[in-house]
């Protein structure tokens, strides 16, 4: 029971200083936002707590097998073109790209140089040897075929990628903490609180926003378009045909603003490109001045202006009868760039805010009601030392509380069951330790030393239960996903306070009432 001077000043000052940290969640909206900016930290109210927007979106698997079969093919055609390997056949069927060596002799210098694309897999098939792409010969024909592991982590990699294209996207929107997490082989599960209108989200992140520049082909119909080029439609309904040429990527594009033409008073998208694009659109316009070129998002022509002059500065305009919030949604789809696949909408979900209100006020009625029987039952069952496991309690639930306004956590429903668990193992953390000072004092023990045996004691079980229930938590957390991962984290977060309050703030009360009052028996 023996606690020096500075160590039961630093237990008071940190457990204080973590409660503080949940004060601004109390504070009125005005109040908070005079706060300054370090101390403007707290939790934020998830979506089934505040109401807002849930897709489960999917990666468009077939798109990814397409695409990597086709640059599989561009990848064959541009290895024999840059190695003078004369070839004939080459084709692509399904995810196999076949081709035939015309001169048999230079088969073995075509399969050096063609395996130099079969890449072995990383991540999961680290350190298996498997490669992404097999190769077979027979008789001047070789075949390369994706393999299916080469397909799964492609896909995964899509994933990945759109998951960071999305949450660009979505934080552009100006929301408050969106929850972007990928869910199995080819799905991401988006939420974000606070946003009723799911029609303006799945436009904003379900378009692929791929962006190119190219020229108008005059010398071709829509009815009869040349091999090189292709007819898109746009917008407002007319057929272009477009060059398949692409004169500058949307991957040059460094900037992108919603602007209001002072001009013509219609809404226009300005962009800018990199060093690299400002050189090519440059070369481009000033090779054809007179021509028009085309805009085109998404296979769909945006506009089609006529090029006057050479645009040197490497900025421009897009304009296309916009609207204010048209006009800024594709400034940010051009910002965020581009989507690796599609996405698919397969599930759309709208949380009413009254749904949310009623959510927490069940939680918090659930709260009170187990803390009040949590409270008398100890009360009653260990008098004094009941009152200090309260105390206890309470500095740990603000604890928690403070350290989830720290690092800006989501509350949600499971959220609040996991704080109210938190209360049931804070206490029974407690009783181990008076139940075991009992035992003591049956035993003959002093005051002092019953209290110190208690403690002493019981810690290897305390901690032995609860390093269990932690392991528990951290497997609910990688393995979980959404509400899960959020029962995971305050419940985790409730398991290392309760060991703190435990073994130092119970302590500390019980060390300083003995030292204060020096009983000779144990009111227990």
């Amino acid at each position: 029971m023996h606690l020096s001077t500075w160590r039961a000043f630093a237990i008071i000052v940190f457990s204080a200083m973590l409660c503080a940290l949940a004060v601004p969640n109390l504070l009125a909206p005005a109040t908070f936002d005079a706060l300054p900016s370090a101390l403007k930290r707290k939790m934020v109210l998830g979506l089934d707590l505040q109401g807002g927007s849930h897709l489960l979106l999917q990666v468009d698997a077939d798109f990814v097998r397409k695409e990597k079969g086709e640059n599989l093919r561009d990848d064959v055609r541009r290895v024999l073109r840059d190695a003078k390997i004369g070839y004939t056949n080459l084709a692509l069927q399904g995810l196999t790209t076949s081709v035939r060596i015309r001169e048999e002799k230079d088969v073995p210098e075509a399969l050096r140089k063609l395996r130099e694309l079969s890449q072995p897999l990383a991540g999961v098939f680290a350190g298996s040897n498997i490669q992404d792409i097999e190769i077979n010969e027979n008789g001047g024909l070789i075949r390369l075929t994706i393999s299916n592991a080469g397909i799964i982590q492609r896909v995964g990699q899509s994933v990945e990628q759109s998951i960071e294209i999305v949450r660009k996207r979505v934080d552009e929107l100006g929301t408050v903490e969106p929850s972007i997490q990928r869910q199995g082989l080819d799905r991401i599960l988006v939420q974000v609180p606070g946003l009723d209108n799911p029609k303006r989200l799945i436009d904003l992140i379900g378009q692929t926003a791929k962006l190119t520049f190219r020229m108008v082909d005059l010398t071709s119909s829509v009815q009869n378009p040349s091999p090189d080029s292709e007819v898109l439609p746009s917008n407002e309904g007319q057929q272009y045909v477009i060059e398949k040429r692409v004169v500058v990527a949307g991957e040059d594009l460094i900037d992108a603003q919603p602007q209001n033409d002072s001009r013509s008073g219609e809404w226009v998208v300005s962009f800018r490109f990199n060093s690299a694009g400002a050189r090519r659109f440059a070369n481009a316009t000033r090779d054809n001045v007179g021509r028009p070129f085309a805009i085109v998002l998404d296979n769909k022509v945006i506009s089609a202006p006529t090029i006057r002059e050479p645009i040197i500065g490497g900025a421009g305009q897009i304009s296309g009868s916009f609207t204010a919030q048209t006009a800024n949604d594709l400034a940010i789809l051009l910002r965020a760039g581009a989507l690796p696949a599609p996405l698919t909408v397969i599930e759309e979900r709208t949380v009413g805010a009254g749904l949310g209100e009623d959510s927490i006020q069940a939680g918090i009625k659930a709260a009170w009601i187990g803390s009040i029987f949590v409270i008398v039952f100890m009360f009653v069952t260990y008098g004094l030392f009941g009152l200090f496991a309260n105390i206890a309690v309470a500095v740990n639930v603000g604890m928690i509380l403070g350290i989830l306004s720290l690092l800006g956590a989501t509350l949600t429903l499971p959220g609040i069951a996991g704080i109210v668990l938190t209360v049931g193992i804070a206490v029974d953390s407690n009783v181990l330790i008076y139940e075991r000072i009992r035992e003591e004092v049956r035993g003959g023990r002093s005051a002092l030393s019953a209290l110190n045996a208690g403690f002493d004691r019981a810690l290897a079980t305390i901690l032995d239960s609860n390093l269990t229930t932690f392991i528990a938590a951290v497997v609910l957390f990688y393995v979980g996903t959404g509400p899960v991962r959020g029962f995971a984290v305050t419940f985790g977060i409730g398991i290392l306070t309760t060991l703190f309050t435990a073994f130092t703030f119970t302590r500390l009360l019980v060390a300083l009432w003995y030292h204060w009052w020096r009983p000779k028996t144990l009111p227990i």
